[in-house]
């Protein structure tokens, strides 16, 4: 009888690690199936998939390369000073998005002085990778934003049609579709978060 009931015990943990098994492997495939259908609705519902285009935004952003949009970012919160936006310029419908940094915020005057951003009358510190630009454009002159108007400039500041430019001026926040949140990985730049 004692041989019987060993027997027993053992079929029961064999059994006991065989549920184990499969519970975890259930609970594997649960968890990839919740992350992807997470990943999916966030992309559909938040966020929006769109290439860069032209090399004014060098080196943050390439030619080319793939960007992930935060649509819905700025419905809680309005662009801050060197977030890098996404806009239609004048809200046109039937050009391509444009990607570029905000450098004025509304109510501010912005001006380009010997090829340097002046805010309300006070040099911007920025960063050294952006070039002193040889063309201020319609910036020569103050340019006084409005309530809910933005200035951006793109990174590559001598081969960028920003706000600089006429034709675009400044960007009002109604026309920007969201913040440029993440990068995919291009031959040139890596993958990761926009800055």
């Amino acid at each position: 009888m004692a041989r019987g009931r060993r027997g027993l015990q053992f079929y029961q943990r064999e059994k006991k690690i065989n549920s184990a098994l499969l519970k975890d492997i259930f609970e594997i495939i649960i968890g990839t199936f919740v992350a992807v259908f997470l990943a999916v609705a966030i992309t559909y519902f938040i966020g929006m998939r769109t290439g860069v285009i032209g090399d004014s935004m060098e080196p943050e952003l390439y030619n080319g390369q793939e960007i992930l949009i935060n649509r819905f970012i700025y419905k809680l919160s309005s662009p801050g000073r060197n977030d890098v936006v996404v806009f239609l310029p004048n809200g046109n419908q039937k050009t391509h998005y444009y990607v570029k940094r905000v450098i004025g915020l509304p109510g501010e005057t912005v001006q380009i002085i010997g090829g340097k951003v002046y805010i309300n009358g006070e040099l911007l510190e920025e960063d050294e990778r952006f070039d002193k630009m040889a063309d201020a454009g319609i910036a020569e002159n103050e340019v006084v934003l409005g309530d809910n108007e933005y200035f951006v400039l793109g990174d590559n500041r001598n081969s960028s049609e920003d706000s600089r430019s006429g034709n675009i001026g400044a960007v009002s926040g109604s026309n920007i579709i969201g913040k440029a949140w993440f990068r995919f990985k291009t031959d040139m730049g890596e993958m990761g978060l926009v800055e």
